[in-house]
């Protein structure tokens, strides 16, 4: 089952919106793990995911098995093609 990485910042609505898919997605992939890695304040974290993500600045970054998959439209993008589950489940 697949790893995902999503950096957050708090008041996030993007964020929120995506962590709700991921959640969403748990109760379908149990074995699925979702890491929330909140940059708030931490400039050390966020210029990691800069560096991650080739670039990106804005939350949420969002990765799959050390696949950038970009941010929340990406996300909600993969799912209303029915492609997230195959990545999710993936293996």
């Amino acid at each position: 089952m697949a790893k995902v990485d999503i950096y957050t910042k708090a008041y996030c609505p993007f964020c929120t919106r995506a962590i709700a898919l991921l959640e969403h997605k748990l109760a379908a992939h149990p074995a699925l793990q979702v890491e929330e890695i909140s940059i708030d304040g931490d400039m050390a974290l966020r210029e990691h995911m800069i560096a991650r993500s080739n670039g990106g600045y804005t939350v949420p970054q969002i990765f799959i098995d050390d696949v950038h998959v970009g941010g929340c439209d990406q996300l909600v993008g993969l799912e209303m093609n029915d492609q997230l589950d195959a990545l999710l489940t993936a293996n």
